[in-house]
């Protein structure tokens, strides 16, 4: 039974979605299945040999060719119907002189077809309202290849194209050696991307962990010399033996009539012609004992990789031969005890770390491994060159695990977390998309399990908690850390700090098990809590004149954006917005700012440390992220009704009486010294590290701190740094979702109703910073110390800010995605330059400029100029004349369709209205929004870019490999054919 879950908790950012325009909409409920269309056989042949009840709102079905189809009515988003195809066919079925041919086919499907002249692919699914890279993508794993469409405003007339054009991708793509020789480059230039130290230490992870399998010699994205040695004959051969009606499944999920889909895959997929044998799926082999190996965990193939800018990490794999299962219950029963047991280990070794452990962080998880092995890896990062006491550390704290049995108390703790995230599932599963529905089957499909409805799931786990005893998460634990063969590899900075056998010799000792990290078993109520202060009523509720949202303030000056709404079953989503974010730092405060956005929640709130906060939470929806902005701090969480009124007591608590526990402040420390020199190794890194510090006219408030920086920083320090910031300025509290109006009202009062007076900013922390590069001819060089074959070009544009001009800014992402569109199809379909060339429009809506227009690749250094040259000859074109009609609806089409579709969630509007009880000129820019986004002109956009996209305006950064200079050139096309004669 395929379901998603994390083995434990991790605070994750609060994610908006895109815009909103209308109120949302319910999802559909399913209806009666009308009967089978025509050459189809219904059968439920996901479920064979299950007892797993089978989601009857899925209707499953096969065609006389073989081809095998799932689809179902869903509602969410309004309009949309999300088709996947996954072909069975992955990197693990290639021979060795295909390596990247899967890959590659994806890439080729796109490029010609039956029904789709050369390079017509994305224009013709723009037309169609589909956005190329989200609603049009393909993905190829060691297991599979599948394709992905997510169709918007899906008619009858749109999906019988759609239908259509998907069949003649799969059953007759173009595999001429034009095509071919076309596409390689591409693949190439997504290889040089993805590749670089992190790919290179991944790589080489595989061939450890894996030795001897198919797995560790067999990269998604191929070799150079399989790559260019590919033929048209090669690739025709490599698609006529694997993509085949029988290794083909369809499955459509979305806003239409499950009888008309199923009729469609029916009238396109059933022309699909069987033609000669089936080829066997290969061996994709066992993990493999040494010889002459006795005992369990015999240890075998272990590696040392030097890389000088990573910081130290050990894994080590436990490996079992991987084996097709019976999806019965009671296999299930038996995942979801492997599952809790994870876990009490898991929480264990965060224990350790946070107690001041020899290593920063270590995580324990166990995977059915792309059908090669049952794999339970264990991942450390030691704080220093003692590498063995981190390994003995977190192998004594796993030893103690299986030599001793959890406490009752462990396992409930667990289990509640666990049985939290399957409730909610049955409360939101209204809200479920289709595309995510969809992506369930193809993720079933891949590890050969079947798929559940959240009730089904809910109910298997209710039955497995109930039988959660000691002595059972003994077994189970035992099991996980069992195996054919144990294999190790030790990332470090330092050469010799450690021998391949040395790494084996450690692994293989005896070591004792440590009972320290085993948790006290003291219970944390919010009861016990001291209250926040006095509690207060509101003092104004009133309207804020777009849908039910309402607007409450507070005496002390907080002030709350209101909305209970039944469209978000099950789900409360909060957000606190306070401060002046960066801006309340100076050039000695600063590195204490990265600090806290690591380290400031973990430091506790009134009685609560970072384990009490863990713990008082536990079996509890909460949450508590924490994010700093150029202009705002935000505290943000998903919660429940039920879970509402301490939701909102952690926050304030932290506002009100702050704790500052050393231990995540010195953690915090410790990470950030391990990861700096990591920013060198690519230039995505350098720029992540330095970009915005050169924006912001070099203002040290945004320069990350050196480790130099960190070692001086101090816990005095942090609180002196923090303690005012957590008084300061105006608190915004954003309160949507499904929850009681009245007691969400009276917890309101009880929490953020009853902090102290909140008073203004501090002088000197009013003004935005709003510095960026000056205008240049020359670009600005920085240099990584990674691969010598990756580089990257920005070009910016500055625009501006602020809300008088959010019209102009919704228009101006017109623009930035006509831009958008033509750098793609110069740098990557005509010159095989870069691979996935962006252009973006920034325009922050909270401070009057700071805004771009920015183009960026990554590319070969010798490709930084035709980049340069490309984009100031499509910048020159778009001021010189306008886009034609199409070209414009190819970008308002889809933009219109993202709006309609983000419609049905509540959470987009409170990325709208952030900060709207500040400037409630906010509120009004939703009600233009689909007109700003989606109205337009060729005239308009041409006078838009002889506004904003002048060469003399722009300013340039290329990032570089260390040693190499950065060439010039003259234009696109000179500089590419002198790129390719070299």
């Amino acid at each position: 039974m395929h379901f998603q879950f994390r083995p434990a908790r991790h605070l994750a950012w609060f994610l908006p979605l895109l815009l909103v325009v209308t109120q949302p909409l319910p999802a559909q409920q399913a209806k009666p299945a009308a009967s089978a269309a025509p050459g189809v056989t219904r059968t439920p042949w996901l479920y064979q040999g299950s007892d797993i009840p089978q989601d009857k709102e899925w209707i499953f079905g096969k065609l006389s060719n073989g081809v095998r189809y799932a689809v179902r009515r869903n509602g969410v988003p309004p309009g949309q119907v999300s088709i996947r195809i996954r072909m069975d066919v992955g990197a693990l079925h290639e021979q060795q002189s295909e390596r990247g041919y899967a890959h590659l086919l994806e890439h080729l499907v796109f490029r010609q077809s039956r029904h789709l002249g050369d390079g017509q692919a994305i224009a013709t699914w723009q037309r169609l309202g589909a956005t190329f890279g989200s609603d049009t993508n393909a993905q190829t794993s060691w297991v599979a290849t599948t394709y992905k469409l997510d169709l918007p405003s899906a008619g009858p007339a749109k999906l019988d194209e759609s239908f259509k054009l998907l069949s003649g991708m799969m059953i007759a793509p173009t595999l001429s050696e034009t095509n071919v020789r076309t596409d390689v480059p591409i693949v190439l230039a997504e290889k040089r991307e993805r590749g670089g130290t992190s790919a290179r230490v991944f790589d080489q992870t595989q061939e450890t962990l894996f030795a001897g399998q198919r797995l560790s010699v067999r990269p998604i994205i191929g070799t150079d010399e399989t790559l260019q040695a590919a033929t048209g004959t090669s690739v025709q051969a490599f698609h006529k033996r694997w993509y085949r009606p029988e290794n083909a499944v369809i499955v459509a999920a979305g806003d239409a009539d499950p009888a008309m889909l199923e009729a469609l895959i029916a009238k396109h997929f059933n022309v699909w012609p069987v033609t000669g044998k089936t080829t066997a799926e290969p061996s994709f082999g066992d993990p493999v004992a040494p010889k002459g190996a006795a005992g369990p965990n015999p240890v075998g193939e272990t590696r040392v990789l030097v890389e000088p800018d990573l910081p130290r990490s050990i894994t080590y794999a436990i490996l079992r031969p991987w084996r097709l299962v019976k999806d019965t219950v009671i296999y299930n029963q038996g995942k979801l005890t492997d599952a809790v047991a994870q876990r009490i280990v898991y929480r264990r070794l965060e224990t350790r770390a946070r107690a001041g452990g020899n290593f920063l962080v270590a995580e324990v998880s166990q995977d059915k491994f792309m059908r090669s092995a049952d794999v339970t890896f264990v991942a450390i990062t030691p704080l220093g060159p003692d590498w063995k006491a981190a390994l003995n550390e977190v192998r004594g704290v796993i030893a103690d695990a299986v030599a001793r049995a959890p406490s009752q108390a462990e396992i409930d703790r667990e289990a509640a977390e666990m049985g939290v995230v399957f409730d909610s599932s049955v409360e939101q599963r209204r809200l479920m998309s289709g595309s995510n529905l969809a992506d369930e089957i193809v993720g079933a499909l891949d590890i050969r399990e079947t798929v559940a409805s959240p009730e089904v799931v809910r109910d298997v786990f209710k039955s497995t908690r109930a039988k959660l005893t000691p002595e059972k998460l003994l077994a189970h634990t035992r099991r996980i850390f069992t195996g054919t063969v144990t294999r190790a590899i030790y990332v470090t900075p330092v050469a010799g700090e450690a021998t391949a056998a040395q790494i084996k010799a450690a692994m293989a000792a005896p070591v004792a098990a440590d009972p320290r990290a085993r948790p006290d078993q003291k219970v944390v109520s919010f009861a016990e809590l001291p209250p926040i202060g006095t509690p207060a009523a509101p003092i104004s509720i009133k309207p804020t004149g777009l849908l039910e949202i309402e607007q409450v303030d507070f005496a002390n000056g907080v002030k709350v954006l209101f909305w209970p709404t039944e469209d978000d079953p099950g789900r409360v989503t909060v957000k606190v917005r306070f401060g002046a974010g960066w801006r309340a730092f100076d050039a000695q405060s600063a590195p204490y700012g990265g600090l806290g956005d690591l380290a400031l929640v973990g430091a506790g709130a009134g009685p609560l440390g970072q384990e009490e906060i863990d713990r008082i939470m536990t079996g509890r929806k909460m949450g508590f992220d924490f994010g700093i902005e150029d202009n705002v701090f935000t505290f943000a969480a998903d919660t429940r009704d039920v879970d509402l009124a301490d939701q909102l007591y952690l926050f304030a608590a932290k506002l009100a009486t702050p704790r500052w526990d050393p231990n995540p402040v010195l953690r915090a420390r410790a990470a950030a010294k391990l990861t700096y020199d990591g920013y060198a190794t690519s230039p995505q890194g350098v720029l992540e590290r330095d970009l915005k510090f050169l924006e912001r006219g070099r203002d040290p408030v945004y320069r990350t701190p050196t480790p130099a920086e960190m070692d001086a920083a101090t816990l005095e320090g942090f609180r002196a740094a923090w303690e005012p910031v957590l008084r300061q300025g105006p608190i915004e509290v954003q309160l949507f979702g499904d929850f009681k109006r009245e007691a969400a009202l009276a917890a309101l009062g009880k929490t953020f109703g009853a902090l102290p007076a909140r008073g203004g900013l501090p002088a000197g922390t009013a003004a935005p910073r709003t510095a960026t590069l000056p205008p240049a001819a020359a670009p600005l060089v920085l240099y990584h110390r990674g691969d010598a074959v990756q580089a990257a070009g920005i070009v910016a544009w500055p625009t501006g800010g602020g809300m008088a001009g959010i019209g102009e800014s919704r228009q101006l992402e017109i623009l930035s995605q006509l831009f958008s569109n033509r750098l793609l199809e110069a740098l990557r379909e005509k010159l095989g330059q870069a691979y996935s060339p962006q252009v973006a429009n920034d325009w922050p809506t909270d401070m009057d400029g700071g805004g771009r227009i920015f183009a960026i690749a990554q590319l070969d250094p010798k490709a930084v100029p035709v980049f340069f040259a490309t984009a100031d000859e499509i910048a020159a074109d778009l001021t010189a004349k306008p886009p034609s009609a199409d070209e414009l609806a190819r970008v308002t089409e889809p933009l219109r369709q993202q709006l309609t579709r983000a419609s049905t969630s509540s959470a987009f509007f409170m990325y709208l209205l952030e900060g709207a009880t500040e400037d409630p000129r906010k509120v009004k820019s939703v009600r233009t929004l689909l007109t700003d986004y989606t109205q337009t002109t060729p005239a308009a956009m041409q006078a838009l870019a002889q506004k904003y996209l002048l060469r003399s305006k722009s300013w340039r950064v290329a990032v570089i490999p260390q040693g190499q200079t950065l060439v010039t050139g003259k234009s696109a096309a000179g500089e590419a054919a002198a790129s390719a004669s070299r």
